[in-house]
């Protein structure tokens, strides 16, 4: 069989030396995966996304030259063909010419359909999501992998089922694409809080609400900013549910999302971290009650204009996955592990001091400053600590690294003072962005602050002089270190948020 002579011309030569070397670079990298065990993001991104992409190309490339070729000799008077070739069977060049287009045509077929299957599945993973823009990405991936959802797909979360939220994943894929190539990302990243599904067609497929656990012990470990770093522990029954699991979610905690009840509310602010106006349905009654904040109502416009969202497991749990520990938490957890000894006098406040009296633009100044700071201290304050024990200062500032690595990017602005977690109410609101006493009705009921309507404190205090409960009783809260007024009149955030124990 001879080539026509309409694709003896650079486009169609070039078109097919596209084909060709696109083939080889496709079979060498699948090839090579298959028997080494291989591979990675970038590897990935050739053998599924760009070889495939150059090889559709190629294959336009030459029926064009060869379009163009034709069309010129026309233009030039150059003989060329006036009839439509005839296909003859009977003759052996024209059967082996038709079945080397059909044997050809079924490869190229088989080809592209193993390579589509493996770029949707390829597209699909949590290496191409975390991996393939590193420095942008790496905060979220970084934050995912030490995550209770690190055995969960990214996919599953943020997209789900359905070939509806799959195409809109993709459109939305293409302008994250461009805004990586054109530089025109935020940092940090946006908490797509406004595009994700409703929790009932994501979290709800894999945890079922009703069947929570009605209690859960938790104990918190925290370390003081004193000499000696001193344990302050707190033990507490949170109340998931209610006490008599055949009441299921009338009572605790899961009673916001108890599918007789039905919670409204209208935010102030784009990540929902104030909600001035709140509503509460009984679905069986319907009974009707709104709650405004006396001490920050919304305006008219908000009500006029503002999203009335229906509350679901998001609205507290809106760091399932990608969780910035603050610099508290992950020293208290270094501390815990020993992997920053407790023998070093003030370590705790040390490290504190850095993370809140200190800038960092890059990774490396961060690294340098800590590893300053941490060593210029136990120098100057505690020089036979520095010369007996530096293997403790420098376990010390491997753990702080460590830590510091794991929760916090300078490059993408990223950290916990980026993401607020609306679980709890410490460091963040969260709790308290309703039950803080000031949200009312016209009639006069409150959303309470009571602390006892979500846990009970069953032990606290330091190793060695606890204060314990009697069974089925609570301890009322004793803060680990005096405060002026006492810690009653104002939310925990307004000293944790930018404070440190």
């Amino acid at each position: 069989m001879k080539i026509p002579r309409s694709l003896d011309n650079p486009i169609s030569i070039f078109g097919g030396l596209m084909v060709a070397v696109s083939l080889v670079i496709i079979f060498f990298l699948v090839g090579h995966s298959m028997i080494f065990g291989q591979g990675g993001a970038y590897s990935g991104l050739v053998t599924f996304i760009f070889a495939p992409t150059f090889l559709i190309i190629g294959l336009v490339l030459m029926p064009v030259g060869g379009y163009l070729r034709r069309r010129r000799n026309r233009k030039t008077g150059r003989p060329g063909r006036q009839k439509w070739r005839v296909l003859d069977l009977n003759k052996k060049e024209h059967r082996n010419a038709v079945l080397v287009l059909i044997f050809a045509s079924l490869f190229l077929v088989f080809i592209s359909s193993i390579g589509s299957y493996e770029a949707y599945h390829y597209t699909e993973s949590n290496e191409f999501c975390g991996k393939t823009c590193h420095s942008v990405m790496e905060p979220e991936f970084t934050t995912y992998q030490n995550s209770p959802h690190a055995r969960v797909g990214c996919v599953e979360c943020h997209v789900g089922e359905g070939a509806d939220w799959y195409v809109k994943s993709k459109l939305s894929g293409l302008y994250q694409v461009y805004s990586v190539l054109a530089k025109k990302f935020p940092q940090p990243i946006e908490t797509p809080v406004h595009n994700l599904r409703p929790a009932r067609e994501t979290c709800e497929q894999c945890h079922w609400p009703e069947k929570f656990y009605a209690n859960q012990l938790v104990k918190e470990k925290h370390y003081l900013a004193d000499s000696a770093n001193t344990e302050w522990d707190i033990h507490l029954r949170m109340k998931i549910g209610s006490e008599d699991e055949a009441k299921g979610l009338d009572e605790g905690i899961h009673w916001h999302i108890n599918p007789d009840v039905k919670v409204d509310y209208i935010s102030g602010m784009k990540d929902r971290s104030e909600l001035p106006w709140v509503r509460y349905i009984n679905l069986k009654t319907g009974d009707t009650i709104v709650y405004t904040d006396t001490e920050n109502p919304p305006d008219e416009e908000l009500l006029t204009e503002g999203e009335i969202r229906e509350m679901d497991c998001i609205d507290c749990h809106n760091r399932p996955s990608h969780i910035y520990l603050t610099p508290q938490d992950f020293v208290n957890q270094k501390l815990a592990l020993d992997s920053i000894s407790r023998d070093l006098p003030y370590i705790k406040k040390i490290a504190m001091e850095v993370f809140f009296s200190e800038y960092f633009d890059d990774k490396d100044t961060a690294v340098m400053v800590i590893r300053d700071r941490v060593e210029t201290f136990y120098k100057d304050e505690h020089p036979e600590i520095y010369t007996n024990q530096k293997h403790l200062v420098d376990q010390a500032i491997n753990g702080i690294l460590s830590g510091f690595s794991s929760n916090i990017f300078p490059y993408m602005q990223a950290s916990w003072d980026a993401y607020p977690d609306h679980i709890g109410h410490k460091v963040y609101d969260g709790c308290f962005r309703c039950h803080n006493d000031r949200h009312t009705s016209e009639s006069g009921r409150v959303i309470s602050m009571d602390c006892n309507l979500c846990h009970t404190i069953l032990q606290q205090g330091s190793p060695g002089n606890y204060q314990t409960a009697l069974f089925n009783n609570t301890l009322d809260f004793v803060h680990p270190t005096k405060l002026k007024g006492g810690w009653e009149g104002g939310l925990c955030t307004d000293c944790h948020r930018y404070l440190y124990e």
